[in-house]
């Protein structure tokens, strides 16, 4: 194969990505807006408008990501390279600045901790982003197919609820042994340091795996975010795909 054809051809994979990503960034506009307009005309029960301004702000951070990542794309960067060293961690990223997602003269983004006001309490608040799954029908499904996701463990009941409610997301077929409302997901908790050597986080020590090793379907199939009952234990993830593959 040529040069100028190796080059087109991961022109081509950019493009495609581009476009899915440019499409999902319309859908959370519009999910955005429609949480924005479910705010101002609620029923007045006080909880209820503070889940959803909760949730609401749950989807703004990872979706902001999300817009960095789509210019580092277009810059040239893969989507195996790029980085989630915290600025703590910026000296481990010397010379592969422009891959940081959260380095200036990478994507930009801000790193930040989910507020406590979504959280169960004593749950830390921290995301992680890796590829390490993936969800059923967006993008491919199979080998190659595990997309880039953010995710949070530690998720308040009440706001993983409201989060499913607005997207639509309900438990059928028996998938809520333990009654809670909240769609059963896969037993994955992502847990660990956000420095070093991570297969929940994918930082300079992280090898992106060739194929997911775990997958979020069932209630979630076609779904790029919610927020599911890991393995029906009473411990909610929400998840956030990034890019898809």
């Amino acid at each position: 194969m040529t040069t100028t054809m190796i080059e087109n051809k991961r022109s081509g994979e950019r493009g495609n990505v581009l476009f899915l990503i440019l499409i999902a960034v319309a859908l959370f506009a519009a999910l955005s807006y429609a949480v924005t307009q479910s705010t101002r005309s609620g029923s007045g029960d006080a909880s209820g408008e503070t889940n959803l301004i909760s949730s609401a702000q749950l989807t703004q951070y990872p979706a902001g990501i999300r817009t960095s990542i789509v210019r580092m794309i277009i810059a040239g960067a893969q989507v195996e390279d790029l980085l989630f060293n915290p600025p703590s961690d910026f000296a481990s990223i010397a010379g592969e600045e422009n891959y940081g997602v959260f380095h200036p003269q990478g994507g930009g983004s801000v790193f930040t901790n989910a507020s406590a006001d979504m959280l169960e309490a004593g749950a830390d608040g921290r995301w992680y982003f890796n590829m390490q799954a993936e969800i059923t029908n967006v993008g491919i499904n199979g080998a190659g197919g595990n997309d880039l996701i953010a995710f949070l463990p530690g998720m308040s009941r009440n706001v993983c609820r409201k989060i499913n409610d607005e997207l639509g997301i309900v438990a059928t077929g028996g998938n809520d042994a333990n009654g809670d409302a909240i769609p059963t997901g896969p037993n994955y908790i992502p847990t660990g340091a956000q420095e070093g050597g991570n297969t929940n986080y994918m930082n300079e020590g992280y090898t992106a795996p060739g194929s997911a090793a775990v997958t979020i379907g069932l209630d979630f199939t076609g779904q790029p975010f919610g927020c599911y009952d890991a393995n029906n234990s009473g411990d909610y993830v929400y998840y956030h795909v990034l890019v898809e593959r």
